[in-house]
């Protein structure tokens, strides 16, 4: 275990809150035993196994979880069925609800308000986005040297069939 629920508890939004406390270091996000943390409202919100923690005022509550190396600071709140993982960072007054994913190296802060949705990754500025088509409009979306399919000289009009989150998708390389 890498954390415990303290005695010290609040109530916000009907929901109690407990502050957790370190039980062992986290040198990651500079946390070490004994240091207060931010507030869940169980468990199961922060996962015990990484480095995800939750700081200062932030709360998670209801079904929502961190996990990974995930941070969840300020007084940023992330609850529902929403899902803050790998090395992603939520913070400021950030809101992060419903079935919202956030992961990769993804960073929400400030005033955003995320109710459902996928937050996979960071495009910085100038740097280049690409967009393959899937079908109807959907598109997959990628950085850097995107290479799908068979090695040709020329994949263009071909077909190529991609899972994610178990559903199948066709995409036509234009």
């Amino acid at each position: 275990m890498k954390y415990k629920l303290t005695k010290e508890s609040k109530v916000e939004f009907r929901v109690k809150l407990y502050r957790v406390e370190a039980i062992e270091n986290n040198e990651r996000y500079g946390v070490y035993k004994g240091d207060k943390g931010g507030w869940i409202e169980k468990e199961s919100n922060l996962s015990q196994d990484g480095n995800a923690w939750v700081s200062g005022n932030a709360q998670v509550y209801g079904n929502a979880h961190v996990s990974g190396n995930a941070h969840v600071s300020g007084n940023a709140q992330v609850y529902g069925d929403a899902r803050v993982y790998d090395d992603a960072y939520v913070s400021g007054n950030a809101r992060v609800s419903g079935n919202a994913w956030v992961s990769g190296n993804a960073h929400v802060s400030g005033k955003l308000k995320l109710v459902t949705g996928l937050f996979f990754g960071v495009k910085w500025k100038g740097e280049p986005v690409k967009e393959i088509e899937i079908k109807n409009g959907n598109y997959l979306i990628g950085k850097g040297d995107i290479k799908l399919g068979e090695e040709e000289p020329s994949l263009k009009g071909k077909e190529i069939r991609v899972e994610l989150d178990g559903k199948s998708y066709t995409a036509i390389i234009q």
